[in-house]
C-alpha cells in the first residue's frame, strides 16, 4: 500500500511540475491527487475515521485561512496604491542594488512576519518596479530564498520554528545566536550569484493599475500611505497576538482582516467613495488568487494522506536507524522538505525524539543532540525552513510566488534551485563550524 501511495504521489507531483507544458492549472492535479490518495488509502485497507480527516483538514485550513486573509490584506493595500509609497522611496541605482535591497528586506521582514506574508508583500512590490515578467521571476525566486532563510532564525518566523519553539525544543536566544549567521550565509550566496544574471537597465517605478489607487491618489493624496500603515500594522499584529494569547496565528490574521475591513468601511462611508471604484474589502476578496489557494489545500491534504499512512514516520525512523548522525539526518530532512510539506516532517521528528531519557539509556552521547537547544533541533530548524527553497513548491513562500507570478516549475528548478542549494549547504557548513569550533554558542 505504501509503495502505491508513493508512486501515485510522484505521478501527481510530476503532473504539477509539467503544468505549463500540459497547459493545465496545477490546482487541478493537486485537488485530484488529494482525493485519489485518500481514496486509495481507504480502498487498500487503511484505517481512517471521520475525525482523522477533520483533524488533517483542520491543520490544513489553519494555513489556508491564514493565506486567504493575508493575501486579502496585501491585495487591499495594493488596491489603494499603498505599495507606491514604498517603491517611490526605494533608492536603488540599478537592478543589482534593487535585488540586494529586496532580498535584505525579505530576510528581515520574514523574521517578524511569516515567510508567506513577506513573500506576498515583496512580490507585489516587485510588480511595481519591474515590467519584464522573466526578470520578475528571478527577483521572486531570490525573495523566496531570502524569506525562507529569514524565517529560520526567528522563533516566530516560520510555522516549523513556531512548532519547535512551542514544543520546548529551542529557546529564543539560543536559536537566534546559533542560526542568524548560517541564515545570512544561505541568502548572501544565492543573491550574489543571481545579481550577476540581472541585465543592466533602469528601474521602472510604475504605480498600481487599480482604478481606486489612481483616482483616489489625486483626491486624497494621503489615503494610500495610511492604508499601507493600516495593512502592515494589521500584519505585524499577528505574531504579537500569538505571543500574548497562545492562539494560532490564523486567528490573529482573521482579527486583522476584520479590523482592516471595518476601518475601510468607515473610510468609504465618510469619504463617500463611489461604489464603482470597488474600494471595499468585499471587492478586494474577489481579486485574490483562488486557484493558488486551492492548490495549497490540495497539496497539503495529499501530504496528510502520506502522513496518515505512516510514510513520513517510516522515513524518519529509517534515518534514525541507518544514519544515526544529526548532520546527515537534518540535511536529508531539508531536501525532503522541498518535496513534501515541512510541517508534518518536523512534527514526526518531534514525536520521534520526544523521550530523551529513553534515548540516553541506549546512547547517552547521541541523546545530547536532542535535549532542549541540542544540535539536532537547531539543524532541523534551519534545514526544514531553508530546504524549502530548493524547489518552487517546497515552501508556502514558493507556492505563493508561483501563484502570483505564474513561475514555471522547471524554470525555478533550472535557475534558482542550484544556487539555493549552494546557500543551503554553506549554511549547514557554518553550523558545523560553530558547533565544533565555537562551543560557547551552545
Amino acid at each position: 500500500m505504501i509503495l502505491t501511495l508513493i508512486i501515485l504521489f510522484v505521478i501527481g507531483y510530476l503532473l504539477i511540475a509539467f503544468e505549463h507544458t500540459l497547459n493545465i492549472n496545477k490546482a487541478t492535479f493537486a485537488m485530484l491527487l488529494c482525493g485519489v490518495l485518500w481514496s486509495v488509502y481507504v480502498a487498500m485497507g487503511g484505517a481512517v475515521s471521520h475525525m482523522d480527516l477533520v483533524e488533517h483538514l483542520g491543520d490544513t485550513c489553519e494555513i489556508v485561512v491564514f493565506l486567504i486573509c493575508a493575501m486579502t490584506i496585501v491585495e487591499h493595500i495594493d488596491r489603494y496604491g499603498g505599495f507606491n509609497f514604498i517603491t517611490e522611496h526605494i533608492n536603488a541605482g540599478n537592478k543589482k542594488q534593487l535585488m540586494w535591497i529586496l532580498a535584505s528586506l525579505s530576510f528581515i521582514m520574514s523574521a517578524v512576519l511569516d515567510n508567506m506574508t513577506t513573500t506576498i508583500i515583496m512580490v507585489m512590490m516587485t510588480r511595481r518596479l519591474l515590467s519584464d515578467q522573466k526578470e520578475r521571476w528571478l527577483f521572486a525566486g531570490v525573495i523566496v530564498v531570502a524569506a525562507n532563510s529569514g524565517g529560520a532564525w526567528s522563533p516566530i518566523g516560520d510555522v516549523t520554528t513556531i512548532m519547535l519553539w512551542m514544543a520546548d525544543k529551542v529557546t529564543t536566544s539560543s536559536l537566534i545566536l546559533n542560526l542568524v549567521v548560517p541564515s545570512i550565509v544561505s541568502v548572501v550566496i544565492p543573491v550574489f550569484i543571481a545579481s550577476h544574471w540581472v541585465k543592466e537597465g533602469t528601474i521602472m517605478k510604475t504605480k498600481s493599475s487599480n482604478v481606486v489607487a489612481n483616482e483616489l491618489a489625486e483626491t486624497y493624496p494621503n489615503l494610500s500611505k495610511w492604508m499601507l500603515v493600516l495593512g502592515v500594522s494589521a500584519l505585524l499584529f499577528v505574531p504579537l497576538f500569538k505571543t500574548l494569547t497562545g492562539l494560532p496565528p490564523f486567528m490573529g490574521m482573521i482579527i486583522s482582516l476584520g479590523f482592516v475591513w471595518l476601518v475601510t468601511e468607515i473610510i468609504v462611508n465618510r469619504l463617500h467613495i463611489d461604489k464603482k471604484l470597488g474600494g471595499r474589502v468585499s471587492h478586494t476578496v474577489r481579486k485574490i488568487d483562488m486557484p493558488s489557494i486551492l492548490f495549497f489545500l490540495g497539496i497539503l491534504m495529499a501530504v496528510a494522506a502520506l502522513q496518515q499512512a505512516g510514510v513520513l514516520t517510516m522515513v524518519a525512523d529509517g534515518m534514525n536507524t541507518h544514519l544515526h548522525e544529526p548532520f546527515a539526518m537534518a540535511t536529508i530532512i531539508g531536501f525532503l522538505s522541498s518535496i513534501v510539506d515541512n510541517v508534518p516532517l518536523v512534527a514526526a521528528c518531534i514525536k520521534m525524539f520526544a523521550n530523551v531519557d529513553a534515548i540516553a539509556v541506549v546512547d547517552p552521547v547521541y541523546a545530547r543532540y536532542f535535549i532542549e537547544d541540542g544540535l539536532f533541533w537547531h539543524l532541523l530548524t534551519f534545514t526544514a525552513g531553508v530546504g524549502g527553497s530548493l524547489l518552487i513548491i517546497g515552501s508556502a513562500a514558493g507556492v505563493v510566488a508561483m501563484g502570483i507570478e505564474k513561475i514555471p516549475f522547471f524554470w525555478y528548478l533550472k535557475r534558482i534551485s542550484f544556487i539555493a542549494m549552494l546557500g543551503y549547504l554553506a549554511g549547514i557548513g557554518v553550523i558545523a563550524l560553530e558547533y565544533y569550533f565555537m562551543p560557547f554558542l551552545q
